[in-house]
């Protein structure tokens, strides 16, 4: 079975170790299916950007067990090996507890795990942290070991001493190198997309050869030997001649599943890019409009220059329907404020001002307020939220216009996180949803169900 790459805390070297096997499983001409736990955009890009297969996310959380199982193989399947990225610590899961951890994806898959672990600075502490997370839970297998930021023979020598009776397999140091460091931003690591330091593959391979025993683990990227599962079906979603929906997606706005497009193309619907960033106008022909997260914060002052771009969206939303998350939702309002305090214009279809403010990061439980577009009244939903800016409330020139959108626009649910009190959250009415939150939409059938009937059936675009 492949093995779940996981670690004693973030920012362990967890990418870097999922990065440097791909790269030199593709200079050997292997390919590996990559996997990441958790809900992360980022890390999952980084995985689909070398030349490997697309790498999918598991999340036990916002997808439930099934979609994991079925995800993981269906895609496993299709190569001889796999990998699986883990999220934070290994326990970290919901809240305080281990729910939707590492851990539980590892044990749900029946795969071990290889743990990395930053040695600096530490020889004996290692093996306290180490058989602290064997002895923690004896379901999960800790196979094998890599030590991070080994910058000695020396200090190799003396973990060796203090690893020679345990049972676990050393498979290998990574010295500290400045050139397999990956670019960080506030969320977390720096897309792919927006990044000019690209990963050297080349050099990843090679590193990845001098220090790992590659061959030995090899044995643990094996795919798993299954070959029925119960594949998800979008068969009763199916659709003839669908309307065409729009996506925005380009360096600005980019934080969508890979199989959300996957799903909608699946059932017969076209899809079409848009680009904000190139200031296109919304093709004709789409009748809906789906604008993922991303980072308009970052490119405010070129979004409110892409004057077509803008333009288009205002005149689009007379008469399409459209679907913001997070990032997407930001560019609806009249301005993005940056961090000089500089005031961006936007589309200012919705009354508001996006401001730096707090992070705000974690799982959602997520109840419908009335029947709308993508929730109906007393739905359950499960989703999650990912920024650092919010909306700016106490705009006295905005107070008319925002009485007017509060009887027009109320939220569509509210959304609580851990052991926390539900708030109302989001915008919306026949023609819109937009909100914070972050939706997985394929595995959550009744989510896709009213999106498909938004979007296809109850909706049609006055041409």
């Amino acid at each position: 079975m492949p093995c779940v790459i996981s670690s004693p805390s973030t920012d362990s070297g967890k990418t870097t170790l999922s990065l440097l096997i791909s790269c030199w499983a593709f200079s050997k001409g292997i390919k590996v299916q990559t996997f990441k736990v958790g809900p992360d955009y980022l890390d999952q890009q980084q995985l689909s950007s070398i030349g490997q297969p697309i790498c999918r996310n598991l999340d036990i959380f916002l997808s439930g067990e099934d979609w994991v199982q079925e995800s993981f193989l269906k895609h496993s399947l299709k190569y001889e090996f796999s990998l699986i990225e883990g999220a934070m610590g290994l326990f970290d899961g919901l809240g305080s507890t281990t729910y939707s951890s590492t851990a539980d994806i590892s044990k749900l898959l029946n795969t071990p795990v290889i743990f990395i672990v930053n040695a600096r600075g530490q020889v004996a502490s290692l093996l306290a942290t180490v058989r602290g997370f064997k002895n923690f839970d004896s379901e999960l297998l800790i196979s094998g070991i890599i030590f991070n930021n080994v910058n000695s023979d020396r200090h190799k020598k003396l973990i060796k001493e203090v690893f020679k009776n345990e049972d676990i397999e050393i498979l290998g140091f990574l010295p500290s190198d400045s050139k397999i460091t990956l670019n960080k931003a506030n969320l977390g690591l720096v897309s792919p997309l927006d990044n000019s330091k690209e990963i050297d593959v080349e050099y990843f391979a090679n590193f990845a050869e001098q220090n790992l025993d590659v061959f030995s683990l090899i044995k643990f990227l094996k795919s798993p030997q299954k070959k029925i599962f119960n594949s998800v079906s979008f068969a009763d979603f199916k659709i003839d001649r669908g309307k065409p929906i729009a996506i925005a997606e380009d360096k600005i706005f980019h934080f969508q599943y890979p199989e959300t497009r996957e799903f909608l193309a699946e059932i017969g619907i076209p899809l079409i890019s848009w680009s904000i960033y190139d200031d296109e106008e919304i093709p004709n022909e789409a009748s809906s409009l789906i604008i993922p997260g991303g980072f308009p914060e970052k490119y405010a002052d070129h979004i409110s220059n892409s004057i077509k771009s803008l333009n288009s969206l205002r005149k689009f939303r007379k008469n399409g329907f459209i679907y913001a998350e997070c990032g997407g939702m930001m560019i609806l309002g009249d301005f993005i404020k940056d961090e000089n305090g500089n005031n961006h214009k936007m589309s200012g279809i919705l009354p508001f001002r996006s401001k730096k403010s707090k992070l705000s990061v974690g799982y959602r439980y997520i109840e419908g307020l009335k029947d709308t577009p993508i929730i109906k009244q007393n739905q359950l939903i499960r989703g999650h939220e990912f920024h650092y800016w919010e909306i700016e409330n106490n705009l006295s020139e905005l107070d008319l216009r925002k009485a007017e959108y509060k009887k027009k626009l109320p939220s569509p649910w509210k959304i609580k996180s851990w052991k926390t009190k539900y708030k109302n959250e989001g915008f919306f009415d026949e023609k819109l949803h937009a909100s914070w939150i972050h939706l997985h939409m394929p595995s959550s059938r009744e989510v896709a169900k009213n999106f498909i009937d938004a979007t296809q059936i109850s909706f049609s675009k006055d041409c």
